[in-house]
């Protein structure tokens, strides 16, 4: 394989100029900005003002992991000039620990937004010049963090998508790479299962914390998590309970000991398997581990999806053969043989891998190959882990 290698050492498997929102006032300029410069990626941000507590926390630990992404070459940061994120500090606490390109410009410092497009636009055709003369460079696959999510899973998600994955997870982590586990949603009935594969007792305190933490908000909301989950999409693909969902779950994370539990949107700081501490909302989920530094995602789907992510290739793998005929502008690997009995997990899983390594050399999954550029950023109060860094 071949990345693109940042000052910090690690490797993105693409090469984005990235357009960042500070808040949703911003959002229409970093559209029109990144319309106007192929080669840069527009980021939208719904919030960014008006938040208080942890919710404004996690959107601006957010907003400063993704311009670290590794498959960022560098970013334009762009505000409005008068909300609570504060663009210039935010970029100044960026430049603290990164020298990756970054500039910032406010719409009313522009003097309005004629002004900030064409400056933006400047902007923006200068990095991405700069960036397009960085050459890749031969990676291992122990430099990657690879994500995974499972979303509209059916029964065959557990029985041959999901082990696939699992499979794939395994080879990462062996070689010396990360991969992350989320969804604590859907982890609920499961916490003994995983806490026992914990590297330590406190990754294991860790697993039950965000798990057990998540259990009792619904219960103070006077939630029933289980009107939402399985959602009537799961159970008509024949999931029963939110235990038998679960279960099949995490078997994306494969068979490894689990080494770092992370807050949502926080990179790990410990290679192997980690939990992050996401939402059951797909969208939400995956955007935390583009936050987290994840340079590619594996995503599961018995029903079928189309979403993808901004800046993460996203690929797509079900294990529902009417599925991948029904929707194959969307899906990118067909697990289904392992349900047919006419492949073995393992088989499939070493074929899912070279769809990996291909799609980290530059092949486009469907989601990315159509333009699907899905994020946001998960608000809600979350529950702490001892293990932030």
């Amino acid at each position: 394989m071949k990345g693109y290698r940042r000052p910090d050492g690690r490797f993105g498997i693409r090469n984005h100029v990235l357009i960042l929102s500070t808040v949703g006032c911003a959002n229409m300029m970093v559209r029109k900005i990144a319309a106007q410069v192929p080669g840069a990626v527009a980021l939208e941000n719904s919030k960014g003002c008006g938040q208080v507590g942890s919710g404004r926390e996690i959107m601006r630990r957010c907003l400063f992991n993704l311009t670290l992404n590794p498959n960022v070459y560098g970013t334009l940061v762009v505000g409005l000039g008068c909300e609570t994120t504060k663009p210039y500090e935010l970029a100044d606490e960026i430049r603290q620990v990164s020298d990756k390109p970054l500039e910032v410009i406010t719409i009313q410092d522009c003097g309005g937004s004629v002004r900030a497009l064409e400056r933006g636009v400047e902007i923006a055709q200068k990095l991405v010049e700069d960036a397009s003369k960085v050459e890749r460079e031969p990676m291992e696959l122990g430099d990657l963090l690879l994500g995974t999510n499972c979303g509209g899973s059916d029964a065959t998600s557990g029985l041959a998508a999901n082990p696939v994955i699992g499979v794939v997870s395994d080879k990462v982590v062996a070689a010396g790479g990360t991969v992350m586990l989320g969804e604590t949603t859907e982890l609920i009935g499961t916490e003994d299962i995983l806490a026992s594969r914990a590297a330590t007792p406190e990754v294991a305190d860790d697993i039950y914390t965000i798990v057990h933490g998540l259990e009792q908000s619904f219960v103070e909301a006077g939630v029933d998590v289980r009107g939402a989950n399985p959602s009537p999409g799961n159970m008509k693909g024949g999931l029963s309970t939110l235990e038998e969902k679960a279960l099949g779950g995490i078997s994306k994370g494969g068979t490894t000991p689990i080494t770092q539990v992370v807050p949502y949107g926080v990179r790990p700081t410990e290679s192997g398997l980690t939990i992050m501490d996401t939402p059951g909302y797909d969208i939400e989920s995956v955007s935390g581990m583009t936050c987290g530094g994840a340079q590619v995602l594996i995503f599961s789907t018995g029903r079928g999806t189309p979403i993808g992510n901004p800046l993460i290739p996203v690929i797509k793998v079900t294990g529902n053969c009417e599925t991948y005929a029904r929707m194959s502008d969307n899906i990118d690997f067909d697990a289904s043989g392992a349900v047919e009995g006419t492949s073995t997990i393992a088989e499939l899983g070493e074929s899912l891998y070279q769809m990996l390594e291909d799609v980290c050399d530059g092949a486009e999954p469907a989601a990315e190959r159509l333009g699907f550029d899905d994020f946001s950023i998960f608000h809600n109060q979350e529950v702490w882990c001892t293990c932030i860094p």
